[in-house]
C-alpha cells in the first residue's frame, strides 16, 4: 500500500515537473523592453548625457543603489568604443556596457553584458528624435531569454521590473537636460 502511494506521489511530481518544463520552454525566447519620454530640450543636449558614461551617474536608476560599487571606464571618453564596467553588491551585480554605435543627436547603441548575479548579453539603444524644440527619447533593451530567465519570467514581470527602472532613469534625466545652460 505504501509502495503504491509513494509511486503515485512520485508520478505526480514527475508529471508536474514535465508540465512545468514544457510551459517554460514554450515561453518566448526573445524579449524587448521599451520606454519613452519627451524632454523639453534639443536632441544634442539629450545625446551628450547618453553618449558619455561618465554622465550616467547623475541620472542612471542604478547608480546610487550601491555606494561602494566599483566603476571603471575604458576606451574613448564618449561615443563608439567607450566602455563602463561595474562590480557591486548583490543588487547591482557585475557587468559591462560598451557603446557600439553613436550617431550624434540620433542614436546610441550599447552592448550590455551581465556577469552576475546572472550571465546575459543584451543590446540597449537610445533613440532620440527631434519634436519641435523638444526631444522624444526611446530607451529599448532586447535580448534572448535562456531557460532559467524564461522560468523567472513566469513569476516576475521583467517588462515591469526593468521598464520601471527605464522610466525612473528617463525621469531623472529630464531635469538635467531641461535645465538652462549655465552662464559663462
Amino acid at each position: 500500500m505504501i509502495k503504491k502511494l509513494i509511486l503515485g506521489v512520485l508520478a505526480i511530481v514527475v508529471i508536474g515537473v514535465a508540465i512545468f518544463c514544457v510551459v517554460v520552454a514554450m515561453q518566448p525566447a526573445d524579449f524587448k523592453i521599451t520606454r519613452s519620454a519627451t524632454f523639453n530640450a534639443p536632441p544634442e543636449k539629450v545625446f551628450e548625457q547618453i553618449n558619455d558614461f561618465h554622465k550616467w551617474e547623475a541620472w542612471s536608476p542604478w547608480a546610487k543603489i550601491d555606494p561602494n560599487m566599483k566603476a571603471t571606464y575604458s576606451g574613448p571618453a564618449s561615443g563608439t568604443g567607450a566602455a563602463y564596467a561595474w562590480a557591486g553588491n548583490d543588487e547591482v551585480g557585475e557587468g559591462k556596457m560598451t557603446i557600439t554605435e553613436s550617431r550624434p543627436s540620433d542614436l546610441v547603441k550599447i552592448d550590455l553584458e551581465f556577469i552576475r548575479p546572472f550571465a546575459a548579453k543584451n543590446v540597449t539603444d537610445f533613440s532620440i528624435k527631434p519634436n519641435g524644440g523638444k526631444s522624444d527619447v526611446t530607451w529599448t533593451m532586447t535580448g534572448t531569454n535562456n531557460f532559467l530567465m524564461k522560468a523567472f519570467g513566469l513569476v516576475m514581470n521583467m517588462d515591469k521590473l526593468v521598464g520601471g527602472d527605464f522610466e525612473k532613469g528617463l525621469s531623472q534625466m529630464k531635469p538635467i537636460v531641461e535645465a538652462p545652460a549655465a552662464a559663462k
